[in-house]
């Protein structure tokens, strides 16, 4: 494989800055499919022998994107859409067609090699479904017939025309264009138009006269490079508020990183609303201490009774309750001390006299214990 890919992947590599090698090794990977079909392990080690990577890193790559085969490939990849659009137009009635008139199931080859079949979730051309591909190339609107019909024509070494670019390719020749080489062949590049779906939106907007407003084919657009100056941007009025009080002016002036600054840690300079010493004016009087006992009452009657029919918080008067039953215990508590400190200290004086006076019982008791 060096013998016959070093000089194609020398000139790979050369299209790279010589720190970013690196990046050479998707078409690497193509010029390797190229040859062989597919990427082998004998490709992999190729291309981490001419990066200079470990094959891990290189196979890392290659299982990640789909249009590098890690098997054996027929010269034609017949795809087939099964996604929800194509299915609904009989995305599936074609693949199972294919299957049972080539013998193969998904990701297999046909015996004589020439015919790989896949189904696959989406090929990005629902306006023309249901769509099957042969190596990436579209063949639109197709029924179980029309894509049998295909693969006869490639196993018979026709190239079918497709239904929009150049003519067909084999996967090899494929593989080698898309490493960067040019493709040798006779019409192998070539210039489509669009299609009818495609261009079906554009014609119901000219046949109703539907265009954008003010917009000018003929005027180019304007960007930065050209010196054009962007358009101003438009402010969105406030809404009104219905607020009769005077705006408190915001040093809009200022740069959001200083006014957030200042706003955290103003000063006697600061023009915030929340500056101190500062006040915003409002509509209407302040409301005084008896508003404030109002609504705290009407929030209160509010609160809907907890499962043990308890209000969900204690209220004011239980509070009140408890701090009073508490106050007078400890009063009565005080008052029994002060009205009889001579009967205390008399009763911890005889109690005393008791221990002293009779230490031997004590004694005997405690060794008999």
């Amino acid at each position: 494989m060096h013998a016959k890919l070093d000089e194609r992947a020398r000139e790979i590599v050369a299209r790279y800055p010589a720190d970013r090698s690196r990046s050479a090794l998707l078409p690497l990977l193509h010029l390797v499919q190229s040859e062989e079909g597919y990427v082998s392990p004998a490709g992999v080690e190729f291309c981490a022998d001419v990066l200079g990577l470990n094959k891990a890193q290189v196979g890392a790559v290659a299982t990640f994107y789909t249009m590098y085969k890690r098997r054996p490939t027929g010269d034609w990849l017949v795809s087939v859409c099964t996604n929800t659009m194509c299915n609904v137009l009989g995305g599936q009635q074609v693949y199972d067609a294919l299957t049972e008139h080539l013998g193969v199931g998904h990701d297999e080859t046909t015996p004589d090699g020439k015919i790989t079949l896949e189904h696959a979730e989406c090929l990005a051309a629902c306006d023309y479904g249901p769509v099957m591909t042969v190596n990436y190339d579209f063949f639109d609107q197709v029924d179980p017939d029309a894509a049998v019909a295909v693969v006869n024509e490639l196993r018979a070494g026709g190239r079918p025309q497709p239904s929009r670019g150049a003519r067909l390719c084999t996967l090899k020749e494929m593989s080698l264009q898309l490493a960067g080489f040019a493709d040798p062949r006779e019409e192998a590049v070539a210039d489509g138009l669009a299609g009818d779906p495609t261009l079906a939106g554009l014609r119901l907007a000219q046949q109703h006269g539907i265009s954008v407003a003010g917009y000018d084919p003929n005027t180019p657009i304007k960007g930065s490079q050209t010196g054009d100056k962007p358009a101003p941007a438009t402010t969105r009025p406030a809404a009104a508020t219905g607020s009769t009080a005077p705006d408190v002016k915001s040093p809009d002036d200022k740069s959001p990183q200083v006014r957030t600054a200042e706003t955290r840690n103003p000063d006697a300079k600061t023009a915030a609303p929340d500056a101190p010493g500062t006040k915003a004016p409002v509509d209407g009087v302040p409301a005084g201490p008896a508003d404030a006992r109002s609504a705290e009452q009407a929030g209160a009657a509010a609160n809907k009774p907890a499962s043990d029919a308890k209000p969900a918080g204690d209220g004011t008067e239980a509070q009140e309750r408890s701090l009073k039953s508490a106050a007078s215990e400890e009063a009565a508590s005080a008052r029994s001390e002060l009205a009889s400190p001579a009967v205390a200290s008399e009763e911890e004086a005889a109690s005393a006299r008791s221990e002293l006076a009779s230490p031997a019982v004590a004694s005997e008791e405690e060794a008999e214990k």
